[in-house]
């Protein structure tokens, strides 16, 4: 079986009353790829806004497996140290990663992060030499858009991302880089500019489900109107 784990900050955890990229995701995978998956990771919960807390279970579809390595509020510098005893735990053979908007939000810049990244992916390494990952650059949020430096830090991060993946690729442990949709916008994608809304939601899972498929013939071509 392949166990597939979802990595990621808050648009990846999602919030109470949500479906989650990660549910279309497996939806898309249910019809596409045709051996045994699962995804894994040691959370489960959405975040609760209200409660400001991971600690919801409130999906608006909750029959698929919702197993997570995500956190409201987490980047790569909070998941490099937990991710190599999560790989080995949960015995993850790939890793699908959204980060980076928090870090170069509030902890580091683009050459940290990025130094966070290669850290993340010997962590991983370390407790599976053979895992695989896709990791997804900094996708357009209303930050960006208003604020110029925070705009440069998130360009630079997406160049020094496909630099680290390039340089990290290799035959035993392949890493691709993800690329969002040219259709991809966050003034209709998402519903306060960073979270996506049920097309975001779809977008980003096409990205991680187009660049498995391109790159690793892994499924097939994405589909929202799929169903499990």
């Amino acid at each position: 079986m392949l166990r597939f784990m979802p990595v990621g900050d808050s648009m990846t955890i999602g919030s109470a009353g949500e479906h989650t990229w990660r549910y279309r995701l497996w939806q898309h995978l249910c019809t596409e790829y045709g051996g045994p998956f699962t995804f894994v990771g040691p959370r489960e919960t959405l975040h609760d806004q209200v409660a400001d807390a991971p600690t919801s279970y409130a999906y608006a579809e909750p029959d698929f497996p919702r197993a997570h390595l995500a956190g409201w509020g987490e980047g790569w510098q909070h998941m490099a140290p937990l991710i190599g005893e999560s790989v080995r735990s949960q015995r993850a053979d790939v890793l699908l990663v959204s980060l980076g908007l928090i870090d170069l939000g509030f902890y580091t810049n683009a050459e940290q992060t990025a130094d966070n990244v290669r850290a993340f992916v010997a962590g991983a390494r370390a407790a599976n030499r053979r895992v695989r990952l896709v990791l997804l650059p900094v996708i357009p949020n209303i930050r960006a858009e208003a604020d110029p430096s925070f705009a440069g830090e998130v360009t630079r991060f997406n160049e020094l991302l496909a630099k680290t993946a390039a340089d990290l690729d290799t035959p035993g442990s392949p890493l691709l880089l993800a690329a969002v949709p040219p259709s991809y916008d966050f003034h209709t994608d998402t519903y306060d500019g960073t979270h996506p809304n049920a097309s975001g939601e779809h977008k980003i899972a096409e990205a991680f489900a187009e660049t498995m498929y391109e790159g690793w013939e892994l499924g097939g071509p994405y589909s929202a109107s799929c169903t499990p």
